[in-house]
């Protein structure tokens, strides 16, 4: 994982956890709170690998059972062992270990990002994340405008929280620190609302940063 995006992901998590009172946060509680943001976020990686092997050993004594009670082995003599049988519908399968597997890859995820920020060779993760806050807290009003302006019919107050701060960080990054080409940045807002936001997230989040970049004139 790239640090960059390990910083995104901490900013994320780190703005859903101050107030509206941002002003009074300083640089050291931005900071304490990133810590407790990987904190988070291992914890939450716990929760899902345990979920993940969960659904590995309930879909294993499916297959077993399956095994067990189908009519090759059903007429095998008492007491010798099954033999594997066909599997007649591979979607449930596939969508089994698929399920598992998105799991699985967003506790990796996790997990890396946690080892990004604690590893002193990678501190410029926590320092990216700080620097995003700390520019959130400054312009939080003309970024705030600017997703109400871009969010026709939609009323401000009502969108929904995580979309605003995927916004709000792909925003800072495009207006204020222009270090990342914007192609970079709108991939990964798209990132952030596929995994913690909802289905239709995606197209509204990529259409607001499109007029922006357009009306902006952001290279």
């Amino acid at each position: 994982m790239q640090a960059r995006r390990a910083a995104r992901e901490l900013a994320f998590i780190l703005f859903s956890q101050i107030d509206k009172d941002i002003d009074k946060y300083s640089k050291s509680d931005f900071a304490n709170i990133v810590l407790k943001s990987v904190r988070t976020l291992k914890s939450n990686a716990t929760d899902e690998l345990q979920i993940a092997l969960s659904g590995l050993m309930e879909f294993k004594a499916q297959v077993d059972d399956y095994e067990a009670n189908h009519e090759t082995n059903l007429n095998r003599p008492i007491g010798v062992s099954n033999v594997a049988v066909p599997v007649i519908l591979t979607s449930d399968l596939s969508e089994k270990l698929g399920q598992t597997i998105d799991v699985a890859e967003k506790a990796l995820m996790a997990l890396e990002i946690a080892e990004f920020t604690t590893l002193d060779s990678q501190s410029d993760v926590q320092a990216f994340a700080i620097e995003i806050a700390e520019l959130y807290k400054k312009h939080n009003k003309e970024l705030d405008e600017i997703i109400q302006k871009y969010s026709k019919n939609w009323d401000f107050q009502r969108l929904v929280t995580m979309d605003k701060n995927i916004l709000r960080i792909a925003l800072i990054e495009l207006l204020y620190i222009k270090a990342t080409p914007l192609k970079v940045v709108i991939d990964e807002a798209l990132e952030l609302a596929k995994k913690y936001s909802t289905d239709e997230s995606t197209n509204f989040i990529n259409g607001i940063l499109a007029k922006v970049v357009v009306d902006y004139g952001i290279e």
